[in-house]
Protein backbone atom coordinates (compact mmCIF):
# COMPACT_ATOMS: atom_id res chain seq x y z
CA UNK A 1 0.00 0.00 0.00
CA UNK A 2 3.05 2.67 1.04
CA UNK A 3 4.39 1.56 -2.54
CA UNK A 4 1.24 2.87 -4.47
CA UNK A 5 1.15 5.74 -2.58
CA UNK A 6 4.77 6.72 -3.38
CA UNK A 7 3.81 6.11 -7.03
CA UNK A 8 0.47 8.17 -7.03
CA UNK A 9 2.13 10.72 -5.47
CA UNK A 10 5.41 10.87 -7.50
CA UNK A 11 2.74 11.02 -10.86
CA UNK A 12 0.86 13.58 -9.26
CA UNK A 13 3.78 16.01 -8.78
CA UNK A 14 5.40 14.80 -12.23
CA UNK A 15 6.11 18.00 -13.42
CA UNK A 16 8.07 19.69 -10.07
CA UNK A 17 9.88 15.91 -10.57
CA UNK A 18 11.66 16.29 -14.42
CA UNK A 19 12.16 19.73 -13.66
CA UNK A 20 14.25 18.98 -11.17
CA UNK A 21 15.96 16.00 -13.01
CA UNK A 22 15.96 18.58 -15.78
CA UNK A 23 17.88 20.93 -13.96
CA UNK A 24 20.55 18.40 -11.88
CA UNK A 25 21.39 15.81 -14.83
CA UNK A 26 20.75 18.33 -18.16
CA UNK A 27 21.26 16.27 -21.12
CA UNK A 28 21.63 13.07 -19.50
CA UNK A 29 17.95 13.11 -18.84
CA UNK A 30 17.47 11.80 -22.17
CA UNK A 31 19.01 8.47 -21.32
CA UNK A 32 16.94 8.84 -18.34
CA UNK A 33 13.51 9.45 -20.05
CA UNK A 34 14.69 6.80 -22.50
CA UNK A 35 15.08 4.24 -20.14
CA UNK A 36 11.78 4.80 -18.41
CA UNK A 37 10.32 4.79 -22.01
CA UNK A 38 11.96 1.31 -22.44
CA UNK A 39 11.37 -0.11 -19.29
CA UNK A 40 7.03 0.66 -19.58
CA UNK A 41 7.14 -0.34 -22.94
CA UNK A 42 9.70 -3.45 -23.32
CA UNK A 43 9.22 -5.40 -19.75
CA UNK A 44 6.27 -7.22 -18.33
CA UNK A 45 7.56 -6.24 -14.97
CA UNK A 46 7.03 -2.82 -15.06
CA UNK A 47 3.33 -1.98 -16.27
CA UNK A 48 3.02 1.01 -13.29
CA UNK A 49 5.34 3.66 -15.19
CA UNK A 50 4.26 6.58 -16.07
CA UNK A 51 3.58 6.32 -19.94
CA UNK A 52 1.54 9.48 -21.30
CA UNK A 53 1.51 11.43 -18.23
CA UNK A 54 5.37 11.18 -18.55
CA UNK A 55 5.53 12.24 -22.40
CA UNK A 56 3.32 14.90 -21.15
CA UNK A 57 5.15 16.52 -18.52
CA UNK A 58 8.52 16.10 -20.44
CA UNK A 59 7.40 18.40 -23.15
CA UNK A 60 5.95 21.25 -20.87
CA UNK A 61 8.99 21.36 -18.82
CA UNK A 62 11.17 21.22 -21.98
CA UNK A 63 9.60 24.03 -23.19
CA UNK A 64 9.69 26.04 -19.40
CA UNK A 65 13.23 24.95 -19.22
CA UNK A 66 14.37 25.29 -22.63
CA UNK A 67 17.72 23.04 -21.32
CA UNK A 68 16.53 20.04 -23.83
CA UNK A 69 15.34 20.20 -27.60
CA UNK A 70 11.82 18.68 -27.64
CA UNK A 71 12.45 17.35 -31.69
CA UNK A 72 15.63 15.26 -30.26
CA UNK A 73 13.63 14.23 -27.35
CA UNK A 74 11.15 12.58 -29.56
CA UNK A 75 13.56 11.01 -31.40
CA UNK A 76 14.94 9.69 -28.75
CA UNK A 77 11.94 8.84 -26.48
CA UNK A 78 9.98 6.76 -30.03
CA UNK A 79 13.48 4.70 -30.87
CA UNK A 80 13.21 4.02 -26.91
CA UNK A 81 9.80 2.89 -27.41
CA UNK A 82 10.47 0.80 -30.34
CA UNK A 83 13.52 -0.65 -28.49
CA UNK A 84 11.07 -1.93 -26.08
CA UNK A 85 8.72 -3.47 -27.73
CA UNK A 86 11.02 -5.21 -29.51
CA UNK A 87 12.43 -6.59 -26.26
CA UNK A 88 8.80 -7.66 -24.71
CA UNK A 89 8.10 -8.98 -28.32
CA UNK A 90 11.20 -11.49 -27.55
CA UNK A 91 10.34 -11.99 -24.23
CA UNK A 92 6.71 -13.16 -25.34
CA UNK A 93 8.23 -15.63 -28.01
CA UNK A 94 10.88 -17.13 -25.07
CA UNK A 95 8.21 -17.96 -22.31
CA UNK A 96 5.64 -18.76 -24.53
CA UNK A 97 2.37 -20.30 -23.54
CA UNK A 98 3.76 -21.02 -19.95
CA UNK A 99 2.21 -17.52 -18.60
CA UNK A 100 -1.32 -18.73 -19.65
CA UNK A 101 -1.06 -21.78 -17.39
CA UNK A 102 -0.05 -19.81 -14.02
CA UNK A 103 0.65 -16.24 -12.54
CA UNK A 104 4.41 -15.73 -11.98
CA UNK A 105 5.80 -13.14 -9.70
CA UNK A 106 6.41 -10.81 -12.56
CA UNK A 107 3.32 -10.87 -14.78
CA UNK A 108 -0.20 -11.82 -13.74
CA UNK A 109 -2.17 -14.10 -16.15
CA UNK A 110 -5.53 -12.03 -16.18
CA UNK A 111 -3.60 -9.06 -17.48
CA UNK A 112 -2.09 -11.50 -20.47
CA UNK A 113 -5.68 -12.85 -21.27
CA UNK A 114 -7.15 -9.33 -21.41
CA UNK A 115 -4.76 -8.20 -23.84
CA UNK A 116 -5.38 -11.52 -25.80
CA UNK A 117 -9.02 -10.57 -26.43
CA UNK A 118 -8.13 -6.71 -26.87
CA UNK A 119 -5.88 -8.18 -30.23
CA UNK A 120 -9.29 -10.84 -30.67
CA UNK A 121 -11.47 -7.70 -30.97
CA UNK A 122 -9.10 -5.09 -33.31
CA UNK A 123 -6.82 -7.33 -34.54
CA UNK A 124 -3.45 -6.13 -36.01
CA UNK A 125 -4.56 -2.36 -34.98
CA UNK A 126 -4.15 -3.71 -31.57
CA UNK A 127 -0.18 -2.78 -31.11
CA UNK A 128 -1.21 0.81 -32.06
CA UNK A 129 -4.51 0.83 -29.96
CA UNK A 130 -2.65 -0.48 -27.05
CA UNK A 131 0.03 1.91 -27.13
CA UNK A 132 -2.25 4.70 -25.36
CA UNK A 133 -3.66 2.37 -23.03
CA UNK A 134 -2.00 2.04 -19.94
CA UNK A 135 -0.94 -1.71 -19.11
CA UNK A 136 -2.11 -2.59 -22.04
CA UNK A 137 0.61 -0.79 -23.82
CA UNK A 138 3.38 -3.20 -21.79
CA UNK A 139 1.55 -6.71 -22.62
CA UNK A 140 0.54 -6.43 -26.16
CA UNK A 141 3.91 -7.00 -27.81
CA UNK A 142 4.30 -9.57 -25.29
CA UNK A 143 1.43 -11.15 -26.39
CA UNK A 144 2.13 -10.65 -29.98
CA UNK A 145 5.49 -12.27 -29.12
CA UNK A 146 3.28 -15.26 -28.00
CA UNK A 147 1.85 -15.92 -31.33
CA UNK A 148 -0.58 -13.23 -32.13
CA UNK A 149 1.09 -11.65 -34.77
CA UNK A 150 4.56 -12.38 -37.30
CA UNK A 151 7.46 -10.39 -36.16
CA UNK A 152 7.53 -8.74 -39.60
CA UNK A 153 3.69 -7.48 -38.92
CA UNK A 154 4.02 -6.69 -35.59
CA UNK A 155 7.43 -4.11 -36.82
CA UNK A 156 5.76 -2.44 -39.29
CA UNK A 157 2.47 -1.57 -36.34
CA UNK A 158 5.22 -0.85 -33.59
CA UNK A 159 6.88 1.77 -35.65
CA UNK A 160 3.68 3.63 -36.40
CA UNK A 161 2.50 3.31 -33.09
CA UNK A 162 5.98 4.84 -32.14
CA UNK A 163 5.58 7.66 -34.45
CA UNK A 164 1.97 8.18 -33.01
CA UNK A 165 2.47 8.07 -29.25
CA UNK A 166 5.30 9.60 -28.40
CA UNK A 167 4.63 13.08 -30.23
CA UNK A 168 0.76 13.50 -29.67
CA UNK A 169 1.73 13.29 -26.21
CA UNK A 170 4.97 15.12 -25.93
CA UNK A 171 4.18 17.96 -28.79
CA UNK A 172 0.89 18.75 -26.46
CA UNK A 173 2.68 18.91 -23.07
CA UNK A 174 5.16 21.37 -25.42
CA UNK A 175 2.73 23.77 -26.29
CA UNK A 176 -0.16 23.48 -23.66
CA UNK A 177 1.68 22.86 -20.85
CA UNK A 178 2.68 26.37 -20.24
CA UNK A 179 -0.69 27.84 -20.27
CA UNK A 180 -1.65 29.51 -17.34
CA UNK A 181 -5.06 27.09 -17.05
CA UNK A 182 -2.36 24.18 -17.50
CA UNK A 183 0.13 25.24 -15.86
CA UNK A 184 -1.84 26.15 -12.46
CA UNK A 185 -3.56 22.73 -12.66
CA UNK A 186 -1.25 20.76 -13.47
CA UNK A 187 -1.37 17.93 -11.41
CA UNK A 188 -5.19 17.48 -12.29
CA UNK A 189 -4.09 17.59 -15.79
CA UNK A 190 -1.81 14.32 -15.44
CA UNK A 191 -4.65 12.67 -13.66
CA UNK A 192 -7.18 13.39 -16.25
CA UNK A 193 -4.80 12.07 -18.76
CA UNK A 194 -4.35 8.77 -16.80
CA UNK A 195 -7.90 8.53 -16.16
CA UNK A 196 -9.10 8.70 -19.81
CA UNK A 197 -6.22 6.38 -20.56
CA UNK A 198 -7.95 4.02 -18.56
CA UNK A 199 -11.25 4.26 -19.86
CA UNK A 200 -10.49 1.56 -22.30
CA UNK A 201 -9.89 -0.96 -19.77
CA UNK A 202 -12.70 -0.11 -18.21
CA UNK A 203 -15.13 -0.62 -21.15
CA UNK A 204 -13.44 -4.02 -22.07
CA UNK A 205 -13.77 -4.86 -18.37
CA UNK A 206 -17.26 -3.95 -18.74
CA UNK A 207 -18.17 -5.46 -21.77
CA UNK A 208 -16.56 -8.80 -20.14
CA UNK A 209 -18.40 -8.85 -17.15
CA UNK A 210 -21.70 -8.20 -19.11
CA UNK A 211 -20.90 -11.24 -21.75
CA UNK A 212 -20.33 -13.58 -18.32
CA UNK A 213 -23.59 -12.84 -16.82
CA UNK A 214 -25.53 -13.02 -20.06
CA UNK A 215 -24.04 -16.84 -20.70
CA UNK A 216 -24.69 -17.37 -17.21
CA UNK A 217 -28.05 -16.40 -17.33
CA UNK A 218 -28.75 -18.25 -20.18
CA UNK A 219 -27.67 -21.37 -19.07
CA UNK A 220 -30.37 -22.72 -16.70
CA UNK A 221 -32.69 -21.61 -19.80
CA UNK A 222 -30.69 -23.82 -22.06
CA UNK A 223 -30.86 -27.04 -19.15
CA UNK A 224 -34.60 -26.94 -18.64
CA UNK A 225 -35.31 -26.85 -22.25
CA UNK A 226 -33.06 -29.92 -22.66
CA UNK A 227 -34.87 -31.50 -19.94
CA UNK A 228 -38.48 -30.17 -21.10
CA UNK A 229 -38.36 -30.88 -24.57
CA UNK A 230 -41.76 -30.47 -24.78
CA UNK A 231 -42.17 -27.10 -23.64
CA UNK A 232 -39.89 -25.75 -26.87
CA UNK A 233 -42.10 -25.11 -30.01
Amino acid sequence: MDLLITIFEFIRHLDVHLETLMREYELATYLILAAIVFCETGLVITPFLPGDSLLFAAGAITAKTGILDIWLLMLVLMAAAFLGDNVNYGLGRVLGTKVLERDFWFIRKAHVLRTQQFFARHGGKAVVLARFVPILRTFAPFVAGIGAMRYGRFIRFSVLASILWVPSFSLAGYYFGQLPIFKDNFHWIVLAIIAISLVPIAIEWFRSRTAKRVAHASTPVASSAVRNPENTE
